[in-house]
């Protein structure tokens, strides 16, 4: 599985090296801002002005982009290359937000956050269950995570991921019904599923879950 993950990541940049070549910084940030205030509203997890966030497998354009008005905690481990090969993330352009290059698996919680959001992250990640358990932990409670996820729709190629490189920017592979029992199992109650895609392999989830 580390292997796997090694060869995400690497993916992983390149695909955005490729999916931003050609669109200019300021227009795909704006167009960026406008999906994430979309999707947040749909959510409807309501935010306090003193209310501390943590943006997990951040990304270059994380909904982080949005919370100007909060301390915003920002963790994903590619953060320096992509500060250093995408010339649409600066840190210095998001001074609310503290950035911490790290793995989700070693991030070091420092307190408990009223909303934790883990966006187009967690198939991503090397140890999943270990990185539930850091999410878990991350949010207060009383707190909400949100979490997207793709999840199979067909038990057979569920499978066969699992034992082929199917799906390289994906180390993960399960159902809506195994993601949801991995929050329920760590004492959420999932308040809203919300389908934002549908593909043959996939639907794209978005799991909104009080702790």
């Amino acid at each position: 599985m580390r292997l796997r993950w090694k060869i995400a990541q690497a993916a992983e940049i390149r695909w955005w090296q490729n999916y931003l070549k050609k669109k200019p910084k300021a227009d795909y940030l704006e167009w960026k801002k406008d999906y994430w205030t979309t999707l947040f509203n749909e959510t409807e997890v309501g935010l306090q002005p003193a209310d501390r966030i943590l943006d997990a497998g951040c990304g270059p354009a994380g909904i982080f982009m949005i919370f100007n008005e909060h301390q915003v905690d920002a963790v994903d481990p590619l953060l320096d290359e992509y500060e250093s090969k995408l010339s649409h993330f600066k840190p210095a352009d998001y001074p609310n937000v503290n950035f911490v290059s790290s793995p989700l698996e070693k991030f070091e919680l420092q307190q408990p956050y009223d909303t934790v959001w883990c966006l187009n992250a967690i198939n991503h990640v090397s140890d999943l269950g270990l990185c539930f358990d850091v999410l878990s932990a991350s949010v207060r409670r009383g707190g909400t995570l949100v979490c997207s996820i793709d999840a199979h729709n067909h038990s057979f190629f569920k499978h066969l991921f699992r034992l082929l490189p199917g799906d390289v920017l994906h180390p993960h592979q399960y159902d809506l019904e195994e993601y949801q029992k991995m929050l329920t199992d760590r004492g959420f109650t999932i308040e809203k599923t919300i389908k934002k895609d549908h593909q043959f392999f996939f639907d794209y989830y978005i799991l909104v879950a009080k702790k």
